[in-house]
Order: C-alpha cells, then structure tokens, then sequence
C-alpha cells in the first residue's frame, strides 16, 4: 500500500528540487537539477527552456509520483517576467540578482512612502517603462517565476500573498495589493498613454490553505506525464515564505534565516516599524502577516568559488576528494581560526547589495602584512562575510527593538553541523536553532504549504497546523551565541565596513 505523498518543488539560484513529504510530513523522496544564472546583455537571467528541462530532471527522482496527493510551486523571489496576452515571453527573465533599477526604486519609494528595493517586480517594470523599452507597449501579465510555472501547469494566473509582496506593496489587513499605490502608479505613469493598467497585469493573490487550481492536460503533457492532471495546487510561494513555513517561522516574534547563494532574515512583527529603511524590506508571511526582511544578494557563491579552487589544488597534489567532504573539512577547519579571522577580510560580493548601497560587486581578499594569514582564519573569514551584510541589516531591527524569540537557520550554509550556525549566532547575538531539514529549506516548506491546504481542519491557521502535526516533538539543535565568537565577530565588522570602502573603489576601478 503505498503512502499519500505531498510534494513541494522550487526553482532556486543554483538547484530546481522537488522534495516529497509523507503524511507524517517527513521528507521521502526527491530529485534535483543543477543550474546557473547568465550574465547577457547586462542583464542576470536564466533561459526558460532550462527551467521545463531541470524541472523534469528534478520530477524524475521523486518516487511513487501517483500517489502526490497536492503539490505546490515555489521559486526565487521579485525579478521580472513579461508576457504577451498569449504568454509569449517579451524580454529575457531579469533575476532577483540584478541591480539595474535604481532609479525607479527610488522613485518609487517616495511615492508611496514605502521601501521599493531594486529586486521587486514593480521597480523592474517602472525601470522598462523610464527606459523606453519597446516591449512595454505589449504587456499583458507580469509574474515571477513560481508564478510562471504555476500558470503554466494549472491555467491560474495568482501568487501566494508572500510572493506577491515581493513584486508589490501589500495591504495587510485586506490581502490584497494596496490600493492607493496602485492608483498612485497608475496615475504615476498615465502620461504614456499605455494599454493597460496596473491591476490588470499583476497576478492574482491567494492566502496559504487557498485552493489555487489543478494540474492541467495541458501542464502534465508539458511535463510528459511525470505529473498527472487533476493533483490540487496550492498558491505558489517565493523562497522567503517557504523558507518560513519550513522553519515553523510564521507568528509573531519568530524568525528565520535562509543562508545559501543569497541570504535573509524574514522576522514576522508585532508591529509595523517606526520609520521606511532602503536596507529592510517589508513583505509578509504566506498568510499575509508583516515581515520584516533583510536581504543580501551575496551568500555562498563566494566561498563555493573557493572550495572549487582549494578542490583543484589538493587534485594537483593527487588526491581526489569529494566536493562535499572538501566543504566538511574546510568549514570544520575554520573553527580553529581566530574569532576575529586573525585580521583576514573578506568580501563576498559577486553582484551588487542593496543593503550597503552598491550596484556591482567585486569579490576581495584583504589583510594587513601582520595578519595571521592561516587557511583557518581565512575560510572563516570567507564563512563570516556570507552573513556579514546580513548583520549589518539586523543592527537596524534592534534599534527599533523589534522582538525575535527564536532564529531558525536553514539553506546550504547549514548542512556542516554547527558551524554556520555557531557563526549566525555570533552575528545576530541570538540564540540559532537548526533543524534535521535544514538544508531541505524552500521545497520542503513548499510541501509543507501543499499538505496544508489538503488537510487542514476548518478554521485552522497555518501556525496552529505546523505547531500541532509538523513541529510538535521534532528534534533540533539551538546554539546560544558564544561571548568569545560574538566578540570577534565585531571586532571583525569594524574591519568589513571599512573594507566596503575599498570595495567601492574597486568597482569603479576594475
């Protein structure tokens, strides 16, 4: 008799995964598929092709896919998808990873009095619109990329509320786009004469638990049969709200930590904060709670540039170590670095951050001549400076004295137990709790979100249903921050911020 499954797909930065849950929500099954973003024309994108081919790739090593009882759509967060009214795609995807609308955000954000970051969907468009961009005049549907692929599959053009509010500011107490900005856009941009109107190319929005429609003839022939028509869908949610309902991150006071090519802290409030900061976004939870948000750009893909190099130089001496035992050792190595790195610098930005106000990135190395220049010190430099920026955005929560009484890590950063998670902890001087599915992370929270919406009781909220037959009884390891680690971590932040000076520098340089 084979288990009722639940299945949760994302397509993230560098891996599409589908990850299978069953009825004990317990991950059973799952396939990947490995993919980059490309740098075109100055625009970061991934061509849609490869999303239908890494999502079959990934469907292919789920077992028992006749018994998936309800799925759900997940994928990276803001960014840009245009289409035609027959869904033909009118320019190359732009990815969350580019920082090319600076000027419509903002624009944006003092229109509408609300922080626009340079990744949303809504500076992206206004950006195309300020640059005359030809495409403009044929727009008939803006979406993300879990929007895209669900729309594709099930006929439904709607996003989860949390993705939503990742392409547009959201009114919280109706779940809804807010309506007065969307009259001020529109009255923002009515001197281009253009044929249409904002609400009629946003998707649809739709609250966690809502049934968003079924897999389509139509979306199983596009998958070849690895899906069968007729499975219930739940609304598509970006990376963010996955990784929330993953980490049993979605009440107030609590919060999370997704840590892999990029890295943020999504921490659900009590209340709304006293002042708009260019460094904190505001977006909710998948059932439309209001988070705030501290996102960087720049996580892993430095320090996984690294472990390629530092892989390559022990093959030259004729060993041939394993990709993932190379990064067991040197993150278990860099725990007998120094807690300040021994005055090693890194900076780890391969694209621009909108936290510290740079539109590129230039990846540095830095030390004084009396640093102590051990391969210790600088993989935990290397470590310390995926989750540098991140702490730079935190400072900013605690001095609005916003409440966490607990942080969640998950993502790759936390695969190798202990050590990302002792260096969060030291960073954000908060406790870190790390979970046995921590580096499932989205996926996982996406079948999570497709369980519920199959077999929530009436009236059950979504914190009341992870609480009570998801996270009741599962095991997982908190770490306090240790005093010695986080001392050094300032000491070493002192030295980073002085080190975003040069890398200023070297991006109008190099």
């Amino acid at each position: 008799m084979r288990t009722t499954t639940y299945l949760g797909i994302e397509l993230g930065s560098t891996r599409i995964k589908a990850v299978a849950i069953d009825d004990s929500h317990k991950p059973v099954s799952s396939g990947d598929y490995t993919w980059a973003s490309t740098y075109e024309n100055g625009v970061w994108t991934y061509a849609l092709d490869e999303v239908w081919k890494g999502l079959k790739t990934a469907l292919s090593g789920v077992e028992n896919r006749e018994s998936i009882a309800a799925l759900g759509i997940s994928g990276m967060m803001h960014g840009y998808l245009a289409f035609d009214k027959d869904w033909n795609l009118l320019t190359p995807f732009r990815t969350w990873q580019n920082t090319i609308t600076a000027h419509a955000a903002a624009e944006l954000t003092a229109l509408f009095g609300f922080n626009v970051p340079q990744r949303w969907s809504i500076a992206h468009l206004y950006q195309a619109i300020l640059n005359g961009e030809a495409h403009v005049e044929n727009i008939a549907h803006i979406t993300t990329l879990a929007g895209y692929v669900h729309y594709m599959l099930t006929g439904v053009n709607a996003v989860g509320i949390g993705e939503a509010s990742g392409m547009f500011p959201i009114d919280i107490e109706k779940n809804c786009y807010d309506e007065e900005m969307l009259k001020k856009f529109n009255h923002l941009i009515s001197d281009r004469n253009l044929p249409w109107s904002l609400p009629e190319v946003l998707p649809g929005v739709l609250t966690a638990g809502e049934d968003a429609g079924r897999i389509t003839e139509a979306g199983a022939a596009r998958l070849e049969g690895l899906l069968r028509p007729g499975i219930p869908c739940a609304p598509p949610e970006g990376d963010a709200g996955t990784g929330m309902t993953a980490t049993n991150a979605v009440a107030p006071r609590t919060g999370n930590v997704s840590a892999g090519t990029s890295i943020f802290a999504m921490v659900v409030l009590e209340r709304p904060l006293r002042k708009v900061y260019e460094e904190i976004d505001m977006v909710t939870t998948p059932t439309g709670k209001p988070v705030a948000m501290v996102h960087g750009n720049n996580c892993t893909n430095d320090s996984n540039a690294w472990v390629g190099v530092l892989r390559e130089a022990a093959c030259l001496l004729g060993a041939s170590p394993s990709t993932g035992e190379v990064y067991t050792r040197l993150y278990e190595k860099s725990l007998e670095g120094d807690p300040d790195c021994g005055g090693v610098l890194v900076c780890n930005y391969m694209a621009g951050e909108g936290v510290t106000h740079l539109d590129e990135g230039r990846p540095l190395v830095a030390r004084r001549p009396d640093a102590k220049f051990t391969l210790a010190n600088f993989f935990r430099a290397t470590l310390y400076s995926t989750m540098a920026t991140l702490r730079l955005g935190m400072e900013i929560l605690a001095e609005e004295q916003v409440a966490i009484d607990s942080l969640t890590g998950h993502g790759g950063l936390f695969k190798t137990p202990v050590v990302g998670q002792r260096y969060l902890a030291a960073a954000c001087n908060a406790p870190v709790t790390c979970m046995e599915t921590a580096g499932e992370g989205g996926p996982y929270g996406m079948a999570l979100l497709a369980a519920y919406m199959a077999r929530k009781a009436d009236g059950e909220s979504l914190e009341e249903y992870l609480n009570s037959h998801v996270f009741r009884g599962v095991s997982g390891t908190t770490l306090e921050p240790d005093a010695v680690d986080a001392a050094g971590f300032n000491r070493y932040i002192t030295g980073y911020q002085a080190l975003l000076d040069v890398e200023r520098r070297a991006v109008e340089r190099i």
